[in-house]
């Protein structure tokens, strides 16, 4: 289980904090009171051809005991690369835009792995569709008409509930705001929904099941 926060410090500046890093405490999900930080573990991210040593704290509940992961905005669950990278590809492939292989060969990493990350993206479009459609609509926005297909869907609604989240805010806030709304899950390799709280409420919609 992760938490994932808005983070505004490149990777740099984040890794040169070491374990002195300022995060903030969240509250727990199932119990809304006050986490406390419990220790932490160390993970990597690449940057261009470098793997960086980043301190990941973790959080502790004495409610329920949940002990998770207290993620920056610029990195997801299990991926090595940083956001922004797996966004490109995904944005540029989503969009018609270029092929993996182009984009990939653009970015210095491999189109295998580029193709996994639009494979993994393409298998939960429908999800993260419904999901940030139903969150724009709580957020306040009208009922979105998303067209084309289902990974066009699901990049429209992202974009729609950031809309909203921040009016006028750079491009570059996507998929790091996508990832602090998944709690880092947007590539996750596992099938359930994910999840999203706000206050008691589990929120992210369950996706439609098609008729027949």
């Amino acid at each position: 289980m992760s938490i994932v926060w808005p983070c505004d410090d490149s990777v740099e500046q984040y890794q040169a904090a070491g374990r002195d890093v300022v995060v903030p405490r969240p509250n727990c999900s199932v119990c809304s009171v006050p986490m406390w930080f419990w220790g932490g573990y160390h993970r990597f991210i690449r940057i261009c051809t470098c793997s960086v040593r980043l301190w990941i704290r973790r959080a502790h509940c004495r409610g329920c005991g949940k002990t998770p992961s207290l993620l920056p905005s610029f990195v997801l669950q299990r991926r090595l690369d940083p956001v922004a990278t797996i966004g490109q590809v995904l944005s540029a492939a989503t969009e018609r835009a270029s092929g993996v292989r182009p984009i990939a060969n653009h970015l210095g990493i491999a189109h295998t792995t580029a193709r996994e990350w639009v494979r993994r993206f393409n298998s939960r479009a429908d999800v993260w569709s419904a999901g940030f459609s139903a969150l724009a609509l709580y957020c306040g926005a009208e009922v979105p008409e998303l067209v084309g297909s289902v990974d066009q869907q699901a990049l429209a609604a992202i974009a729609l509930v950031l809309s909203v989240a921040s009016p006028g805010g750079p491009a570059g806030q996507l998929w790091p705001f996508a990832s602090v709304v998944t709690g880092g899950g947007l590539l996750a390799t596992n099938t359930t929904s994910p999840c999203l709280w706000l206050g008691r409420r589990r929120f992210i919609a369950p996706v439609p099941k098609q008729p027949g």
